[in-house]
């Protein structure tokens, strides 16, 4: 996107915005730094910084609100969601934030200071308070008025909560599509949806909150207290950001690493040392078991050298085998098609798949010895075909504990109340690693004692 400015002098100069999308504008100040962000939204208009600021895909919102003047940051902050506000607020350096909360209206200061007490991965940090109710005893027309007269200071109006007039509980749910087909005159309630309203809890995970509104197809979902009051919604916008966020680290911490929460080309030469190294570290800690399981058959490879040569070949099944399931089960305990109880059954189906998956590869590792013997591409020696039925072997055992061991793994993470996505693709397959090499030995010991070993 080009953009055109009035002072080429400026490191970020005054845009002159025209008919620019607002997500084109938070692309092109993703790309610059986060100063030279600042000071293009110090010269937006009003209305366009407020704009800027409220897209969840602004990678500089906390930095920018911290560089603006304090009227202009105290004005921004009033004219955002109350949601967006919270969390952009939630990173700003504490003098900062005390100082800008402290100059806002009552209103806002409450809304925000409420949001701010629950933790950042729940409903209640999700939620945005800046809804349309409406008292049970209003017609469609009276909801329709109040709905023109307040709709710009409304996050959504597609839907319309409909409370009792006396204890200001929720009781109904209307959608706009509803509301604009009924008679004027007729009761509010009477174009209400016909099932109790589904909700969730502040304390809910936003992982229970994407659940509910892709379970009940919902455009937002409200939240309300342990009273049955209505304290704010979450709108499905605000869920798909946070999940793309959330599966973005779950992504990271699987590749064996620690989440990073800037873009690639920001995070600095120092962050990038820091996430990465220490899960390097603890991964190379491990693989020395690997050496020291290779030390304990060193007479063994001593003897038959030729059994190296298949080393990385049975490793890197049960490894491969291994992460397959570990991603499997992590992606099925997200979505609740699974849950700890079932870990049983989850392993008698990954045993007879193990089995089978190994066989497979065991077979593929036997043609593929006998046709480089047959065709002069090696010498395996006389006793060739047993080792071809060792490597069969080794393979069927170490992808079936692969298997196993990469299903089981999420389940007892989940059960000691770690992150199931902790059980990242390298340290399952350092697991495997280690035990896939005694199973291959023990098979080699087995089936080649008196001829190679």
């Amino acid at each position: 996107m080009q953009l055109e400015t009035a002072t080429p002098q400026a490191p970020v100069p005054p845009p002159r915005i025209g008919r620019a999308h607002v997500a084109d504008i938070v692309e092109f100040l993703n790309a610059k730094t986060p100063a030279d962000a600042a000071d293009f939204v110090a010269h937006l208009p009003h209305e366009w910084a407020v704009e800027v600021l409220d897209q969840p895909t602004f990678e500089w919102a906390s930095e920018v609100l911290e560089s603006l003047a304090v009227e202009k940051a105290v004005a921004v902050l009033e004219g955002m969601s109350t949601d967006r506000a919270a969390d952009v607020l939630r990173w700003v350096e504490d003098d900062v934030r005390d100082r800008l909360q402290a100059l806002l209206s009552p209103e806002a200061k409450a809304a925000i200071a409420h949001l701010l007490t629950y933790p950042e991965d729940t409903a209640g940090a999700l939620m945005t308070t800046e809804f349309v109710t409406v008292p049970a005893s209003w017609t469609v027309q009276q909801t329709l008025d109040h709905i023109r007269a307040v709709e710009r200071t409304r996050e959504t109006i597609y839907a319309i909560y409909v409370l009792d007039p006396t204890s200001r509980k929720l009781l109904h749910i209307v959608t706009l599509r509803r509301l604009i087909s009924g008679e004027p005159d007729a009761p509010i309630a009477s174009v209400a949806q016909p099932y109790a309203p589904i909700t969730t809890t502040p304390f809910a995970s936003r992982e229970d909150v994407a659940r509910l509104i892709a379970k009940y197809d919902l455009l937002a979902i409200p939240v309300i207290d342990s009273t049955s009051h209505l304290i704010g919604i979450c709108t499905f916008d605000d869920v798909i950001d946070a999940m793309i966020e959330e599966q973005t680290e779950d992504v990271q911490r699987m590749g064996g690493m620690e989440a990073i929460d800037e873009p690639y080309m920001q995070i600095s030469f120092s962050e990038m040392i820091k996430k990465r190294a220490g899960w390097l570290c603890v991964l190379f800690l491990s693989e020395m078991l690997t050496a020291s399981a290779m030390q304990v058959y060193a007479d063994e490879l001593e003897k038959a050298i030729v059994l190296a040569l298949f080393v990385p070949l049975v490793m890197s099944s049960g490894g491969n085998s291994g992460s397959q399931a570990t991603s499997l089960i992590i992606r099925a305990l997200a979505l609740r098609q699974v849950r700890l109880r079932d870990w049983y059954r989850v392993a008698f189906r990954e045993l007879p798949t193990g089995m089978l998956l190994g066989t497979i590869l065991g077979v593929i590792g036997m043609i593929r010895i006998t046709v480089w013997q047959e065709l002069g591409f090696f010498d395996y020696g006389p006793h060739w075909q047993l080792l071809a039925v060792t490597i069969a072997a080794s393979l069927v055992g170490i992808v079936t504990f692969g298997s196993l061991a990469g299903s089981m793994l999420p389940f007892i993470l989940k059960r000691l109340g770690f992150d199931p996505a902790s059980s990242s693709a390298p340290f399952v397959a350092t697991l495997v690693d280690v035990t896939g090499l005694m199973i291959y030995f023990s098979v080699a010991y087995i089936f080649l004692k008196g001829t190679i070993l």
